[in-house]
């Protein structure tokens, strides 16, 4: 009922990942993880993020950041913004959730943490190896694994898919395929919107 078009690169997504799983384990309902590249999505429909970020307006990035920082405080988790690398190149690691299918939570959750906690430059093999071994990934399989291009493909499909379907970012959250929703902020939303799904299916 959930599905979840997400990239590690994005701060507010790792709050979104966080806080949509208490989320759904409430209602009852699977979550369907999907990896991107938002950085393809930025490229292709949504340049102007890029605009902002070299001429910002001080203001607004101001409060940008001090909302980030509420909302890291009230999540209970550690985001430093920006880290040493920003953008980074998340590539691999998004890789590396597709090839883990059913199983790239924990990775994706280490993954999050590595870059928004630690402060680790997720594009580099040794921080990657480090995350598969932190949890129970053999490194040379993983690195083989994000290597085929079946996975290669996958992951620009998720990409072309969300735009396609109106994404513009991450993370975008889908309930019942059609109901869009954008950003960490909207949990209450998505909560009544499986809530109603869930009223007429009894």
């Amino acid at each position: 009922m959930i599905e979840f078009f997400f990239d590690c690169s994005s701060p507010w997504t790792y709050l979104a990942f966080h806080n949509i799983q208490p989320l759904a384990k409430e209602l009852d309902v699977e979550i369907t993880w999907r990896p991107i590249l938002v950085g393809g999505i930025f490229n292709t429909i949504n340049p102007t993020v890029y605009a902002s970020r070299e001429t910002p307006v001080p203001q607004k990035a101001r409060y940008l950041k001090k909302d980030l920082a509420d909302w890291a405080r009230s999540t209970g988790l550690a985001i430093k913004m920006p880290p040493t690398v920003f953008p980074v190149n998340s590539v691999k690691a998004m890789r590396g959730c597709i090839w883990l299918g059913n199983d790239m939570a924990p990775f994706a959750r280490a993954i999050f943490e590595a870059y928004w906690g630690d402060d680790q430059d997720i594009s580099q093999d040794a921080v990657l190896a480090q995350v598969c071994q932190r949890v129970g990934i053999e490194p040379a399989q993983f690195f083989a694994g994000i290597g085929e291009q079946a996975i290669k493909d996958q992951l620009r499909a998720n990409t072309d898919e969300v735009v396609a379907r109106g994404g513009f970012g991450s993370p975008t959250i889908f309930v019942d395929k059609t109901d869009m929703y954008f950003g960490n902020d909207r949990m209450p939303l998505m909560r009544e919107a499986v809530l109603r799904l869930q009223g007429k299916a009894a």
